[in-house]
């Protein structure tokens, strides 16, 4: 009897629940998984950010404040939803956007693209509260947005070939790099890899120039906006329908194919208003990140119950490379053009790739594709709407008239 009893006591004490924290949960598999997630996005878009930031003619001071706006919310997010809600929800920003912005920042103001951030994360947020999410993603095929997406990425990618002429051993060794790690299917990401190994070589070919150390502090600060009507129709609309396609739909479905349940109507509505307070300091959004999430979210993160602590890892880091960004960007601001472009062109190599696929794996809306995709690589400018935005009305137009199929 006593010998029942005492085993009785061990399995009670066994079964007795324990609540668990953070700290408990953290293993070598999430914190590697979390530190792979946000490098991913402190390398290419970064130096994405600082091309878009030139294009637009914007002062170190405003570009500093972008980088802290994105990374810094970015961040914050990545922390606050996963712990919120236990699953590996991961923050960052949209590359995707960033992308397009460096097409139209030229045609707005400083204080009309605050305004155009604004609108759009205010029109993620009403998409999330109203349950819109996928009927608005069926307004616009998404063939015809990746199409969109692949004219407007396939500029940076091109830009890989002069910056590898310009610069043979540092764009040789990345590219080595990155077909090698690509064909053996490596569990480290090539294109952080490839990122390494350009900077090792600079750094033993040319050295990296340290001038910036002495860039002073620089407090981010509120920004005022100006609400037009063009921006609405050309910036915060095409922006908005970016993140959600590109940024939140792959998320949630990293997370459901991983067999977790997201709230959706949660995650799309507080996208949407992080990305209203990066776009006050000046940043074009803050939201659910898709290809960080899909890292998070992989089985190689460990135990489920113990993924998000990836996702929290990643918005730690992320949200120090944000508060010290005003060290980071003149850092970035003071490499070779080439190499920023050889670094923006790798980073963009994946979602060129899946957009291209996604546009052209059917035959159903081919014709619209190409026609979004040509509009979007040309970058024209009428009527004071850009090419991307032209891409998506005449692609859904030729989709929905010319290849629209009877019931």
């Amino acid at each position: 009897m006593k010998g029942s009893d005492s085993k009785q006591k061990i399995t009670t004490s066994y079964r007795t629940p324990k609540r668990s924290h953070l700290f408990q949960e953290v293993t070598s598999q999430n914190v590697s998984s979390g530190l792979i997630s946000s490098t991913l996005v402190m390398t290419g878009p970064a130096a994405i950010i600082l091309e878009a930031a030139n294009s637009g003619g914007f002062t170190t001071s405003q570009t500093i404040s972008w980088m802290f706006a994105v990374y810094f919310f970015g961040g914050f997010f990545g922390i606050v939803m996963p712990l919120l809600y236990k699953i590996p929800i991961t923050g960052g920003h949209s590359i995707t956007g960033v992308a397009f912005l460096a097409t139209v920042t030229s045609h707005f103001s400083y204080s009309q693209l605050i305004g155009g951030y604004i609108m759009g994360g205010l029109i993620i947020y009403l998409v999330g509260v109203s349950g819109l999410f996928t009927k608005m993603i069926h307004w616009v095929p998404k063939e015809v947005i990746a199409a969109m997406l692949a004219g407007l990425i396939t500029g940076y990618v091109v830009r890989i070939i002069p910056a590898v002429k310009e610069m043979p051993l540092v764009g040789g060794a990345a590219l080595v790099i990155f077909f090698t790690l690509t064909k053996f299917k490596s569990r480290f990401p090539p294109v952080m890899a490839a990122v390494l190994i350009a900077f090792l070589v600079l750094f033993l070919t040319n050295g990296l120039n340290a001038a910036s150390a002495g860039i002073p502090f620089s407090i981010p600060s509120l920004h005022m906006p100006e609400f037009t009507w063009v921006g609405l129709l050309t910036l915060s609309i095409p922006l908005a329908l970016l993140i959600l396609s590109n940024d939140v739909a792959p998320a949630i479905g990293a997370l459901e194919s991983a067999d977790f349940k997201p709230p959706i109507r949660k995650i799309v509505s507080a996208s949407g208003l992080f990305s209203v307070l990066a776009a006050l300091f000046g940043g074009q959004s803050a939201n659910i990140a898709g290809m960080m999430t899909a890292i998070c979210a992989d089985p190689v993160s460990g135990p489920k119950p113990k993924r998000y602590a990836a996702s929290v890892v990643s918005g730690i880091i992320v949200l120090l490379f944000g508060i010290f960004a005003w060290k980071i960007a003149p850092f970035i601001q003071s490499l070779p053009q080439a190499f920023v472009s050889l670094l923006a062109g790798l980073a963009l190599v994946g979602a060129l790739q899946s957009s291209l696929q996604s546009a052209f794996s059917v035959t159903r809306y081919r014709l619209s594709a190409l026609a979004a995709f040509v509009i979007s690589l040309s970058n024209i400018s009428f009527l004071h709407v850009s090419g991307p935005v032209w891409a998506l009305i005449i692609g859904a137009v030729i989709a929905w008239t010319v290849e629209k199929q009877k019931p």
